[in-house]
């Protein structure tokens, strides 16, 4: 019998070698993952073709968006039409384009970045979400800004909110955002250790706190899965310090949680999450910044697993 990971209702195995590539192709690293309404897999990448898509069995489809982006792809988020949010963080801007690959939108100006610290959108965004009752974009603006951006689903600006610092509706580091059927807005505050959850107004509702450096979420079936990195500041190789997935209800409530106690790209283990998805039988996906946090610190540097399926298992 396969080795399961998780707890209860949220049991997962390991799906080894699911995405074929081709020939000569790699990931380099995986910043973002989604899931379309087809359960074909969305990959964000940091290597020579930025976004993969595969079928359901992992079979390579197609690729888009060479020469749209930088190095610094960094969130990818996919809405009800199966239309594509993509943050890149140093283009400081978010794209949005098809299914197919073809550009639709593009919301902040190109490599113009707004004064760090300053609020104006944007400096380094990190991710971006859609609010399905209006079709409103909610941006978190979070690694040269403490702030939060709403656009209407044409890209005009309509608010802001969130400052630099520690209280409540303040920001450490927002790095992903999601929005639930009650236009519940949800903000991993990374370096805080916690999420924050919003009205579509920005007005504080509560906190969820003690999640180690929450850096991707995603909502499915009134249940929040969240991704977390692992440890900083010397901290890097101290045990159960992030590198694991929690599933969370949406109170807050931790469900489920797994990821082995020291890094790792085998079954049960994880290196750097920083990107989740389910698809419509439950299986999660994770997407990790594994080169940025672990394979280019090798000697010599080596790519590391940044992409990973757990199918649910009874």
């Amino acid at each position: 019998m396969a080795e399961t990971y998780g707890s209860g209702d949220f049991k997962f195995s390991y799906a080894d070698g699911w995405a074929k590539l081709p020939g000569g192709t790699t990931f380099l690293e995986c910043p973002g993952v989604a899931v379309d309404s087809q359960d074909n897999v969305f990959v964000l990448t940091r290597g020579e073709h930025p976004v993969m898509v595969f079928d359901k069995d992992g079979n390579f489809l197609r690729s888009f968006g060479k020469g749209n982006f930088t190095n610094r792809t960094h969130g990818l988020y996919i809405a009800h039409d199966d239309t594509l949010l993509i943050a890149d963080d140093a283009l400081h801007t978010i794209q949005k384009f098809s299914p197919d690959g073809t550009k639709l939108m593009e919301i902040g100006e190109r490599e113009k970045p707004k004064t760090k610290w300053g609020g104006e959108p944007f400096n380094r965004p990190t991710s971006a979400a859609i609010m399905p009752s209006n079709g409103d974009i909610y941006v978190s603006d979070g690694y040269g800004n403490a702030r939060i951006h709403c656009f209407t689903g044409e890209g005009e600006y309509k608010f802001s909110w969130g400052s630099s610092g520690i209280d409540e509706g303040q920001f450490m580091r927002p790095h992903n955002i999601a929005i639930d059927s009650d236009d519940r807005v949800y903000v991993v505050d990374r370096e805080a250790h916690r999420v924050q959850v919003f009205d579509a107004k920005g007005k504080f509702l509560t906190m969820w706190s003690n999640i180690h450096r929450p850096d991707c979420m995603v909502l499915w079936d009134n249940h929040i899965y969240i991704g977390e990195l692992n440890g900083m500041d010397g901290l890097g190789d101290a045990p159960d310090m992030g590198h694991r997935v929690g599933v969370y209800d949406l109170n807050g409530k931790l469900q489920a949680r797994f990821g082995a106690s020291q890094e790792g790209s085998g079954a049960g283990e994880f290196v750097a999450p920083h990107g989740i998805a389910v698809d419509s039988h439950g299986a999660l996906f994770v997407a990790e910044v594994s080169f940025t946090m672990g394979g280019r610190h090798l000697d010599p540097p080596r790519e590391l697993r940044s992409l990973s399926k757990w199918p649910r298992a009874s």
